[in-house]
Formats: structure tokens, sequence, C-alpha cells
């Protein structure tokens, strides 16, 4: 098997769990916050924005 195809199979299984952990992951029950940024919750991503500077922890 080459190179090529074992990252082809890789690939594909990485994407195969994701899709399974997706699937069994809860839903955050997180408080409203006050006050915060809008858009997706930053600590998911794990970085933060204020204008125009990016902070990644």
């Amino acid at each position: 098997m080459d190179k090529e195809t074992r990252i082809k199979a890789a690939a594909k299984r990485a994407l195969q769990e994701a899709e399974a952990r997706k699937a069994k992951a809860q839903p955050q029950d997180l408080p409203e916050e006050l006050g915060g940024r809008d858009g997706p919750e930053p600590i998911r991503f794990g970085d933060w924005e204020k204008k125009g500077i990016t902070s990644d922890f």
C-alpha cells in the first residue's frame, strides 16, 4: 500500500470517527452570557477576538 492510499484511508477513518463522536455528543447547557460576543461559542473554537486581534489559548 503506497503512502497516498494510506493517507486517504486514515482520513476516511478520521471522518467516520468524528461523525460518530458528533452523533453521541450531548448539547451543552450553558448559561446565557451577559455582554458577550455574538456568534459561535469561543470556548468551542479555542480563540477569542476583540477589535480585530485574535488571541489563541
